[in-house]
């Protein structure tokens, strides 16, 4: 079950699955906190399961019926057994966008595909690693 935990974001479980998200830099850990606190369209959901939470999705609306997920993470533990898939979904039927966008690396490309995302490369970052946009347009029965 996904719930809001924006309000929670320095709560340590969260923090440490926030952070799983991101390369792991103490500077883009905080930038990353910040993001849920300084933004009030940001949201940050996490996964609960038999009360434990398993994984976090973040999102901000990027347009009309447009979201971006900002950020995606599960629990080492957990992994591979299909939370991230669930997480994913259970966003968009909660939030309903017609368009769903997330810019990622090469680590993470396969399982946007996997979803049904196309993915373009968006070239090599100034960190020397490739960036790719992951795109998603629902169907009107979807």
């Amino acid at each position: 079950m996904l719930e809001s935990v924006t309000k929670q974001v320095r709560n340590p479980k969260v923090a440490n699955l926030l952070e799983y998200s991101v390369f792991p830099d103490p500077e883009q850990i905080e930038q990353a906190l910040a993001f849920y606190e300084q933004n009030d369209q940001a949201e940050l959901m996490g996964y609960i399961e038999q009360g434990e939470m398993i994984g976090v999705i973040g999102f901000r609306p990027s347009g009309d019926k447009e979201l971006t997920i900002t950020h995606l993470a599960v629990d080492p533990g957990s992994r591979g057994l299909g939370y991230g898939r669930g997480m994913l979904l259970d966003l968009m039927v909660q939030e309903r966008p017609e368009r769903v966008f997330v810019e990622t690396d090469e680590e993470a490309v396969d399982f946007y595909r996997s979803v049904g995302f196309s993915v373009m490369s968006l070239g090599i970052s100034p960190s020397g690693l490739e960036r790719f946009r992951c795109f998603y347009e629902a169907d009107e029965e979807e």
